[in-house]
């Protein structure tokens, strides 16, 4: 039996990689680690074989044509035999201590004959030269180590929504709500979290700094220059998230309003990242944004509109430009901005 499964997407990762492996061992036999090589030019690839013949059993090397992220986790999904299924970055890593309380958590919770659909935890801003370091947690908004649904969720803070660093799903569940992410798409990770949302009926939060999250390459997807220039990526995917909003008819009065506060901040980033580079097709982009928000759910939009983020990035001139940079500032908290 396979507690966990932890897909790893592999591109020309050969200088980080292995740290990232290694703090996924401790979990013995009971895990897998899958080491997917999306494609890479480097020794990518032969490293993912390295490890899975040092450690048959525990790592399995899978190879394929370049897809990007979301492929590469959906290769994952599709291999995983782990009762839970994490994805853990190639150039991150899990902080040992915690992953051992989750672990230990999760393998009482099998004893006893019980599945959890999301299992929650902390994330750690690993920025480059910055040596204190920021943490997010939910002990907030969310109860403490306990089983709980979406009735029991708070309201979420502004500048705060669930992570793909922070979830650890119940495998069958992704398969159920039949999560397939785009290709070549750079911000699926919105998409991985929000998608699942809807099929989601227990949770339970540990306090544990599990998850570090490295920021400081110049080539990493959230870096302000790259975001400006895959700007049609990430609208790509806020109008996925849209869509798939609109799809549903959310009963659940929390669950809908977690969902529009992520939309919300979504919205929000695709937005500023607009407004930021100050190019008129991108600003033309941001308002066809806004029309097609109002086109596929009229009582969405006015929420979110309506909202003080969504009136900060629709201001006019010069009072508008101003509450922007504000945005702005606070957008650099959702993505980690480096």
């Amino acid at each position: 039996m396979k507690l966990i499964s932890f897909a790893v997407p592999c591109y020309n990762s050969q200088e980080y990689m292995r740290h990232c492996i290694d703090t996924l061992l401790t979990g013995g036999d009971k895990v897998e680690i899958l080491i997917i090589d999306d494609g890479s030019t480097d020794n990518t690839g032969m490293i993912a074989d390295e490890y899975e013949n040092k450690y048959p059993g525990i790592c399995r090397a899978i190879h394929q044509k370049n897809k990007g992220h979301g492929g590469a986790v959906n290769t994952g999904i599709a291999h995983a035999k782990g009762i839970y299924f994490k994805v853990v970055d190639s150039d991150d890593w899990v902080s040992e201590h915690a992953y051992e309380e989750i672990f230990n958590q999760l393998e009482t919770f099998y004893r006893q004959g019980t599945i959890i659909d999301m299992f929650m935890s902390n994330y750690v801003y690993e920025k480059q030269g910055v040596k204190r370091k920021t943490v997010i947690h939910y002990r907030h908004t969310i109860p403490v180590e306990q089983i709980f649904t979406w009735d029991d969720v708070k309201r979420f803070p502004l500048s705060q929504y669930i992570l793909m660093h922070s979830v650890i799903y119940r495998t069958s569940l992704l398969h159920e709500c039949r999560l397939c992410l785009p290709e070549h798409t750079f911000y699926v990770d919105n998409l991985y979290v929000f998608k699942p949302l809807p099929y989601v009926k227990t949770i339970y939060y540990l306090d544990v700094n599990f998850y570090r999250y490295f920021i400081g390459r110049d080539d990493q997807s959230v870096n302000e220059a790259n975001m400006i220039k895959r700007i049609d990526q990430q609208f790509f995917v806020t109008k996925a998230m849209i869509d798939y909003m609109s799809s549903f008819e959310l009963v659940n009065k929390p669950l809908y309003r977690y969902m529009k506060h992520y939309l919300s901040i979504i919205m929000t980033v695709s937005s500023v990242i607009a407004i930021k580079s100050g190019i008129p097709e991108h600003l033309q982009m941001k308002k066809e944004l806004w029309k097609y928000l109002k086109s596929k759910n009229t009582k969405l939009y006015r929420q979110i509109r309506g909202s003080l983020v969504g009136n900060a990035v629709n201001l006019p001139g010069y009072g508008g430009r101003k509450v922007v940079i504000a945005a702005y500032k606070a957008a650099r908290k959702f993505i980690g901005f480096n």
